[in-house]
Formats: C-alpha cells, structure tokens, sequence
C-alpha cells in the first residue's frame, strides 16, 4: 500500500551510480554525448529527467587535460544534471572490472566459479567508493535525499553516514542478493554488509532478496531483524521489498506511433516469416545466451514443421569487451548461431537473426510490437525489465507470449507468463510451441493482465513507493535520535543527582554493565566496575540495586564485597546489604517441577548444537547464542509454543531474553522486585533505572513518570525514556555520577 506523500517529495534527490544516464566518447577529436545503455541508468532515467535532481556517478571517459574535465563537468551539470566522478585506467580496471564484475556480480547471481578474490581490487574498490563519497560532500545540502545504487557501491551509505550523520540515505540493489550459503564465500562480507547498513532504508526487488539480507545480517554480523528493521547502532535501518517498474506509457504509446509502425512493417517485410521469437539481452554469462540458442536448436529439431515460418532474432548488446570471460562468451555465442544457420538454413530461410548491437528505441520498439514470442530466459536475472518493455508495447495487438524465467525477479511479478526453468532444454522448447499456438483470446487476456500491472506500478511509483517509505524512516530516525541520551542530557542526570537527597540507582548487569558473552561463565566484572560500584555505594544518600538473571552464588561471588543490594533470578531472590543474607521474593515458590521440564530442554538442546541448559535455584534457562542464530530462532518458537502448553494452568511462566529461553516462577519479574526498592520511601529525590534486555521492561513500567530510564541498545518499542549505545556508556556515566 502505498502511504501519503511524503514532505521529502519537494527535497532535491541527488542520485549516484556506477555510470550516469549519459555516456561520454571522443568521436574524431570531439566529445560526443549519448545516452547510458543498461537497465539501471534506462529505468532511472524516466525519473531523473521527471524530478530533477542531480545524478552522480562515471561519465565513461577521463579527459586528460584539466580544462577539458572542468568543461565537461559544467556542461553535464548545466544540461544533464549530472556530475561525473572520473576514474584513471587503473581504478576502472580494478574497481569496475575487478572487484565489482569479477568478485561481487558472479557471486551475487551465484556463479561462484567465475569469482575473484583479489585484495589489491577491493583496496581499490574501497577507494572509488570514497571518491564517490567525497563528491557527495562537496555537493549536498542538508535537506538532500541521497539515493544510492547497486552493487558498485555498496561501502557508499556507511562511509557517508560517516561524515554527514543526519542525511537521508536510500540505498537499492539492482541484482539479486545471494543466500548466506554464497554470500559468506566473500572474504569482506562484514564490510559489504556494515557498507549498506548505512542507509537509512535498503530495497531490493523481491522478497527472496530481502530475506536473503536479513539472514546474512543475522548470521554473519549477529544482527536480528525486527518487523523488517535491522538495529544499526543507534538507528534502525528499514528494509524492504520495491519490484522497479518501466515508463510502461512512453513504451506502449511509442509503439503506436507512425515512427515506430514504420519501423515494424520495415522490419516484417524484411524479415518475411510468420512468427518471430525475440531475446534481449546484454552480453553476459548470467543471461543464459548459448542456452538461448540451444533451446532454439533443440525446437526446430523437435518441431520440423516450423522449419521456414519461424525466425529467432537474438539481439546481444555489447557490455565489457575487455573482459576475456566476455570475450570467449562471444566467440561461443558466434559459434552456436552459425552452427544452426548452417544446419538448419536454407537459400531462402536463415533461422537465427543474430543482432550484435544496441538498438535506436524506435527499433527496439518496433521488435517488442513485432514478436510473437519474447524469450527472457536469464539464467539469474536481479528483475529483468526487457520482459516488462516487450509487454508494454504489445499492449494494443496483445498478440504475443512471454516465456519468462523462473529465476529472473520480474516473473515473482509476472505469473500469466510461461514460468519455466532455463536450464531446462526440453521445458522451454515446449513452452516456445505451445505459445504459438495458444489461441488469441488466451494471448489477449494474459497480456492485458500483466500490462495492467506493470502500468500501475510503474518506475514513477516505484520511486515515490521508496520515496515515501525512505520518509519514514528518516521520521523514525529524527524521533529516535532525540531519545538518546546526549551530552545535555547527561549533563542534566548528573545535576539532578548531585542535588537530590535520596538516590535510587537500578541497574541490570549482562549487557548493561558488562558486555554479553557467547556463555555466561566468561562474564567477570573487572576492577574497574567494581571500583564504580563500590564508590557509588560507599554515598550515604544511594541505594544502589543490581537486579540480574544470575543466581544468587554468581552475584555473591563478583558483586559481594562491592555492599550493593542485589536481586538474583530475575526477581526470585533478594539481598539487601543490611540484612546480609538472601531471601526468597515470594512465598510458596517451589522446584519440584524442574525434574518434569529439564528433560523438554534437554531435548531442544540436542537437536540445537551450541544450545546449553543452566540450572538455577528456582529456574531453568535454556541458552542458545552460540548456536546457529536462524536454527536458534526456530527452536526458540518451537520450544516456547511447547512450554506454554505445558504450563497451562500451573504457577510457572515462560521468560524470553536475549538468546535466552528461560522457566521461573509466575508473578515473578524484576519489575515486582524493583518494587520493594521503590516503596522504601513514598518518593524518591532521584531514580536511574538502565537495562538492555525485555527482561528489564518490567523494571521501567513500574518507574515514577519522572525516573531516569535508559535502554542500552535501540530498539523500536522500549518503556525507557532514552537511549545509551553499549556498556561502556552506562559505565562512564556511572563513573560520572560516582565523581559528582
């Protein structure tokens, strides 16, 4: 659904990319200015000659002479709106053909095999993103939306967040984005992944992208994902799903047009075959060429009665010449379309139709109207926006049949298409027959639906679609940010404390006061903490409480000789240092029940390598951050839904904290705990409550309206009143108060 429009609808985007939507030659001593050919810089270009802006990226040339680069600049900003970062010979071997077409393309279309692992290239590719990121500084007002994109630049969002900390960042990837299983192939995938984190929000074309991300943000940086949010420091970064979209109107109107019927009639006479089978598709090894070619190969075997009536024009446009595993996929390709021509070709009959160029849009045009069968076949394709031009211009004969790979994104878009495997020889060949013989009513209805489609959610939605959900998150950002506790704020806790004459200080420990471990028993709070504690403490005018899901022997040990009060088990247990002795928080809290449920953890934790169970007095805890984060997920579900049916009825409940399932007594929590420090006095001069886990929930709801709570960590929902990034913050605000 699309929400209402945004006010960043009236900010300048500023977009910036590998190439721009024009490309610089020198033709006979002259530059010569033309537009960019590619799916990106063609999507975009709709929008960017629409909404204005400035767009950021290579020009295609690095003009020797200085007054010919500042030229050139003025002339690309004064009629393009564009700005051209230049890049020397070396970097674009290394950046552009190196890391980015040999590293990060095969392996994000999952063709390992092609892979490079070079350091030299990604130092390189490192250094043109901060060449990218240094335009940006130069150029960009505060109010600017920066939209980022694709894979060429995925350091970019982190290294401007960097610099300019309040910006508005969209970042989009235009290619798939691999598995956990290929992506941790890469050597920097912590880098690639810190890079995009980022932006403010992250798209991808379909869902299968997206939940690829989340899971390799999981696995590979630890970060979970909440309600589609990733928690990057102290923001949330928006992920989601935005299928792009064409200017379906210029296509389809295009091909009504004298010009283009012209152009068609031109191209039908020429040709003069019955039915015309049409691929388009840049030179590369992930749009399945050669397999093209062998379907075809494999149809006029199969079906000689075609033989005649029936072209296949394969139109290939040119991409990395230089590239030598460019080069032998030409020499193959060549070798494929001549074996067939010789084959099957008669004096009066050439089967393959083979275009190596790019074509003038009326041209194009003229071949999506004149296809009957377009063959978008890609063998890993990030959306594939040829399928959705040829709809588009056969929107009014509605005569043609799209044979649409599975793999490509636009077919999770596309099912009226024939879906099929590309792989699959046999499968494709008779979806090539079938589709010239599908009766016309049939034709007529499936592309009238996906032209509906694709009308509706064009690249002009698309991008206001990004727009409006890049808004949102930049409001969730603004919001957030004013919940962190600044240096003012800081500030104003220490006054309030030094002032008041009754201090009440609640502080949970794991994440809090020291930072989380893979298994509890590496937790030691060192001397420095301790010194913290002890000097608060030692204040005739503070209680200071640590309330902590350790046991009571585990504070005792660490915490003892520091004379703070203390709370074990979440609650079940408390000490006061004036008592000396522990005591249970409630009466009738039994353990008779741990021999019936230490069995069911027993056994999540031996189908869950890394799980562990710890055994408390009063409690169980089922601990899983060593195991592998999605299969701890999945058992934490499983393993809750079987506990609270167990539980039914009886006085135990079921906790849930960070990577950590645990069973305690009911009506036991650290906000009722919190409670009995609380009610000591009828009001408290200051109150500092600080925790990072759900657990510590319940300590901020039970707060007086006017108690300094900080949540360590962000997140989206919290009872705190402000925010604290890590450990070392709450020590050194303690470290503060403790001086004060």
């Amino acid at each position: 659904m699309l929400v209402p429009k945004s006010d960043l609808h009236n900010n300048r985007v500023v977009i910036a990319s590998n190439r721009l939507p024009v490309n610089v030659a020198r033709t006979g001593g002259q530059l010569q200015i033309t537009p960019s050919v590619g799916g990106l810089t063609t999507g975009l270009s709709s929008f960017h000659r629409c909404k204005g802006g400035l767009w950021i990226g290579w020009p295609g040339i690095n003009p020797t002479s200085s007054k010919t680069k500042v030229d050139l600049e003025k002339t690309l900003q004064h009629d393009y709106n564009c700005l051209p970062v230049y890049l020397s010979a070396s970097d674009l071997k290394k950046y552009y053909y190196g890391f980015s077409n040999r590293t990060l393309w095969p392996l994000f279309h999952y063709f390992t095999t092609y892979c490079t692992f070079n350091a030299s290239e990604w130092e390189t590719y490192q250094k043109v993103n901060q060449m990218f990121c240094q335009k940006l500084i130069d150029v960009v007002r505060p109010d600017d939306i920066i939209w980022i994109h694709d894979y060429h630049l995925l350091l970019l969002p982190e290294m401007l967040r960097s610099n300019i900390p309040d910006i508005t960042i969209g970042f989009f990837l235009h290619i798939p984005f691999p598995s956990m299983e290929v992506f941790r192939y890469l050597p920097w995938r912590e880098e690639i992944l810190q890079g995009m984190l980022g932006a403010d929000l992250i798209g991808f074309h379909t869902y299968d992208y997206t939940r690829h991300f989340f899971s390799c943000a999981l696995r590979i940086l630890g970060k979970e994902q909440v309600f589609g949010q990733i928690n990057s420091g102290n923001r949330m970064v928006r992920v989601e799903t935005f299928p792009m979209g064409i200017d379906a109107d210029k296509f389809s109107e295009a091909a009504t047009s004298p010009t283009v019927k012209k152009e068609k009639e031109l191209l039908q006479n020429n040709l003069n075959t019955e039915k015309i089978i049409l691929s388009v598709d840049r030179l590369d090894f992930t749009k399945g060429i050669p397999e093209h070619l062998q379907v075809f190969e494999r149809f006029l075997e199969k079906y000689p009665e075609w033989h005649g009536r029936i072209i296949y024009v394969l139109l290939c446009v040119p991409s990395r010449t230089k590239v030598e595993e460019y080069q032998q996929l030409k020499s193959e390709i060549d070798e494929i379309v001549g074996k067939i021509n010789g084959r099957y070709g008669t004096p009066g009959w050439q089967p393959v139709l083979y275009i190596y160029r790019s074509l003038p849009f009326e041209e194009l045009t003229a071949l999506y109207s004149a296809a009957d069968i377009a063959l978008v076949t890609p063998l890993r394709d990030g959306m594939n926006l040829v399928a959705k031009e040829y709809l588009a211009c056969q929107s009014q004969t509605k005569k043609g049949v799209l044979i649409l790979s599975e793999t490509a994104g636009s077919a999770a878009e596309l099912g009226e298409a024939f879906i099929v495997n590309p792989r699959n020889i046999e499968m494709v060949g008779e979806a090539i027959n079938h589709g010239l013989s599908a009766p016309a009513e049939e034709k007529e209805a499936w592309i009238s639906l996906m032209f509906q489609r694709i009308k509706t959610y064009n690249i002009f939605r698309w991008a206001e679609d990004f727009i409006n959900q890049l808004a949102q998150a930049r409001e969730q950002r603004e919001q957030s940010q004013h919940r962190f506790l600044t240096k003012e704020n800081q500030a104003e806790v220490i006054e309030s404390y030094r002032r008041a004459k009754s201090r009440l200080l609640l502080l949970d420990f794991d994440g809090t006061l020291v930072s989380l471990k893979k298994r509890p028993e590496q937790v030691r709070p060192d001397s420095k903490l301790l010194k913290i504690l002890s000097a608060l403490k030692a204040e005739p005018k503070n209680t200071v409480v640590v309330i902590s899901g350790r046991d009571q022997n585990y504070l005792s040990d660490w915490l003892g000789k520091t004379g703070v009060d203390m709370v074990a088990e979440h609650g079940t247990w408390l000490y006061e240092s004036t008592g000396g002795n522990w005591r249970l928080s409630a009466e009738n809290i039994t353990t008779y029940w741990k021999e019936n449920f230490y069995p069911v953890l027993e056994k999540f934790s031996e189908s869950t390598p890394g799980s562990f169970i710890e055994e408390k007095s009063h409690a169980l805890a089922w601990h899983y951050r060593k195991a592998d984060p999605e299969l701890g997920q999945q058992r934490t579900k499983e393993l809750v839904d079987t506990l609270r049916t167990l539980l039914s009825g009886t006085s135990l409940q079921v906790l849930l904290g960070n990577k950590v399932v645990e069973i305690k007594p009911s009506g036991v929590n650290k906000g009722k705990a919190a409670l009995h420090w609380l009610e000591k006095l009828e009001s408290w001069d200051f109150i500092l409550a600080v925790g990072d886990d759900w657990t510590d929930e319940d300590i901020f709801a039970v707060l007086p309206e006017e108690a300094w709570s900080i949540k360590v960590g962000f997140v989206p929902i919290t009872k705190a009143h402000y925010f604290m990034s890590s450990s070392d913050e709450v020590r050194n605000l303690l470290k503060s108060l403790a001086g004060a």
